[in-house]
């Protein structure tokens, strides 16, 4: 079966790009990095992005709002190694008025290494789904394109 076509950022959307070296502890038995540690790594990036487009996403926090992480989808396309410089491109696909669509491509020396999504929700502190702030969303919607 031949892969999914690779994402792309919609035109006028911004991305992130967070580089990352592999670390000799995210490796299994396999010598190939633990499919658990792709997670990390779509963390990381997305907070980089909140911090390059957005605000900090500590500034969420101190307001009481979170992105519950509701979806995580990865299709894995080569294995990662000790010492590999992987890179984590991630930009919005998708605002909502409650939630939100971060796509990722990770990258090594030129090939894909995994593709992936991961879906928010917006909550507040006792876990209820709330809307994105108005101010915010427009933010986060010049970031996505426009959307």
């Amino acid at each position: 079966m031949p892969a999914a076509p690779l994402p792309r950022p919609r035109d006028g959307a911004r991305t992130s790009t967070l580089e990352h070296r592999v670390a000799f502890y995210e490796t299994d038995g396999m010598g190939i990095v633990h499919h658990a540690n792709f997670v990390k790594y779509l963390e990381l990036s997305r907070i980089l992005f909140m911090d390059e487009h957005d605000r900090p996403y500590r500034d969420y926090v101190a307001e009481g709002l979170h992105f519950a992480t509701t979806r995580v989808e990865i299709d894995y396309r080569r294995p990662l190694r000790f010492d590999d410089r992987v890179e984590i491109r991630v930009w919005i696909e998708r605002l909502r008025g409650a939630s939100i669509r971060m796509a990722y491509l990770l990258t090594c020396e030129g090939d894909v290494a995994a593709v992936a999504a991961t879906d928010h929700a917006m909550v507040d502190d006792e876990g209820r789904a709330t809307r994105i702030p108005a101010e915010r969303r427009k933010a986060l919607g010049a970031a996505a394109g426009g959307v």
